[in-house]
């Protein structure tokens, strides 16, 4: 079959109101320019990632090698490891659908980067780590997936409602499904409330379908009856199409009506798991099946290109019979003996177990290759010269800048959360977005002389900056009263710092139009002034903390 005819198979896909995105994430694809040529060919707007396709990744080549080592030389965890690998992959695919997403004002050319598994019981440690994903990946075409666990509910709220768009991941059940639907839109009320924008705030639902058949179908046959097996390959796509009813029933509802008129935008479902587990089925049939307009189907790169060679052309929009026969599934399926809720209860926790070995899988590759000698780490050219030129000594300069640039905003931001509805809380978020100011300032001297930002390097300073978390005065877990006066000594170190670069390049700019010497001048000036604020908040902590305390605790 001709390419022509293959790319027009998915162009009817799309135009039918199917946004096509692809569930498959690795370096090959970013490096050797494929992803963008599924952006172009085939039509893809998206793609998801979870655990179990790093861990592929991880496997296949070398593309890691150097990184991994680096960050073992450093002194990285395996966790801080993992996320630094996964969150520069996730943030190369975002600036690959960025004109994607440009050009449908934020509906597509998303990318999504799952919470660690393990996490899935504990509410809190899920929406710390979301936060982190989000800022760290710090695209506004990001997806954080977090399951749709009954404990991640709460999770999903707390995201939402911080302004950070969710891809809810797992959900088998209709129950489970309605209550994810309004996690999001408690959500978006909180954010509401608090003044967000909601038009800034996106959502998937992902709605697992080929699992679904491969359980229940397992169940019948144990059942063995001709009534049991005349069920088979009925149940994923019955669901699916409930799901979709819920869906619209939701948005008929009133309190969506209030939503949508602040803004809000649709929680659109998405059509997860969509590769054919069972081969006796046409291996394009969950993407045949439920081609619904205004939903998303992720599909892996086997099912993509199967649906581009043979998969069939779009019909008629699923009627209202085919909604009552769905119902009636179910119903039979009850009569014969199958239990759903238990087949969604177990494909839940069964889904959870495979995430969270495909992580442990990762972890353990990542450590081997940390561990590994490598006569390339330390040299940023591979180990390909014998040392930098002038050219190359600026790049490295700059990044190591950029790198502390970027623990030294972690910091602010770690800082700002702690003190917010505080008095010094104000301060310090605007020191936070100064300092986020900065960065994009620096990102763009670096862009002027052609120096790309070393992605690894930031990691580092990431992890440094987590790493050297200092938990003085015996506070290993709460935070100490000492914790003021030395945050605000380690952020005015990092200015400092920062003063320091900017005016080494200042000197250059004399002899180099690339750089501007009034704007350095600026951020000079403003350097001085975050340093003075520092200095006014650090004498105040020590004061409160300090000067009342002159006797030394036993």
């Amino acid at each position: 079959m001709s390419g022509s005819t293959a790319t027009d198979r998915l162009a009817a896909l799309s135009a039918a109101g199917v946004s096509v995105w692809l569930d498959d994430l690795s370096r090959e694809l970013l490096a050797g320019g494929e992803l963008e040529g599924l952006i172009n060919d085939k039509h893809v707007v998206g793609v998801t990632t979870n655990p179990t396709i790093f861990a592929s990744a991880l496997s296949k080549g070398d593309r890691y090698t150097v990184q991994l080592r680096r960050l073992g030389a450093a002194g990285a965890g395996v966790d801080d490891a993992v996320l630094a690998l996964t969150t520069d992959d996730v943030r190369d695919a975002c600036d690959v659908f960025a004109p994607v997403h440009e050009r449908t004002s934020g509906v597509d050319g998303r990318v999504s980067i799952e919470v660690d598994p393990r996490l899935a019981q504990d509410a809190s440690a899920t929406s710390e780590q979301a936060r982190t994903l989000w800022e760290t990946v710090d695209r506004p075409n990001l997806f954080v997936k977090i399951p749709a666990t009954s404990t991640g509910l709460e999770a999903i709220t707390a995201a939402i409602a911080g302004g950070i768009s969710v891809n809810v991941t797992l959900i088998f059940s209709q129950d489970r499904y309605r209550e994810v639907m309004d996690a999001y839109q408690s959500g978006l009320e909180q954010a509401h409330a608090a003044g967000r924008s909601l038009a800034d705030i996106h959502s998937v639902a992902s709605f697992f379908v080929s699992r679904v058949d491969t359980e229940v179908d397992r169940r019948l046959d144990a059942l063995g009856t001709p009534e049991a097996r005349a069920l088979r390959g009925k149940s994923a796509i019955a669901n699916a199409r409930l799901a979709f009813q819920a869906y619209e029933q939701m948005l008929l509802a009133p309190r969506w009506q209030v939503l949508a008129a602040a803004g809000a935008r649709m929680q659109r479902p998405l059509w997860a798991s969509t590769g054919v587990k069972d081969p006796a089925y046409p291996d394009t049939r969950y993407v045949s099946e439920l081609v619904i307009a205004g939903t998303v189907n992720t599909m892996p790169g086997a099912t993509l290109a199967a649906y581009a060679d043979h998969g069939a052309l779009p019909g008629p929009p699923v009627a209202a019979d085919e909604f009552a026969a769905a119902a009636a599934h179910f119903e039979a399926l009850e009569q014969a003996g199958v239990d759903f809720r238990d087949v969604t209860d177990t494909l839940e926790r069964e889904g959870l177990g495979k995430f969270e070995r495909s992580w442990e899988e990762l972890g353990a590759s990542v450590e081997r290759a940390m561990a590994a000698k490598d006569d390339r780490v330390g040299n940023d050219d591979g180990g390909r010269s014998a040392g930098p030129d002038r050219a190359g000594l600026m790049a490295i300069y700059l990044n190591d800048h950029y790198s502390g640039a970027t623990g030294g905003l972690e910091l602010f931001r770690r800082a700002a959360r702690a003190s917010a509805g505080e008095e010094d809380g104000e301060v310090l978020s605007g020191l936070a977005r100064r300092a986020e100011e900065d960065r994009t300032s620096l990102a763009q001297i670096m862009a002027d002389l052609g120096v790309p930002v070393s992605h690894s390097k930031v990691a580092m300073g990431w992890l440094a900056e987590k790493a050297g978390r200092l938990k003085p005065n015996g506070h290993v877990i709460s935070r100490s009263p000492l914790s003021d006066i030395v945050e605000a000594e380690s952020m005015l170190v990092a200015v400092h710092g920062k003063a320091a670069g900017w005016r080494t390049l200042r000197a250059l700019a004399d002899t180099d139009d690339r750089l501007s010497a009034a704007a350095l001048d600026t951020l000079l000036e403003r350097a001085h002034q975050q340093a003075g604020l520092l200095e006014e908040l650090r004498s105040a902590a020590v004061m409160r903390v300090l000067h009342a305390r002159s006797s030394p605790t036993p």
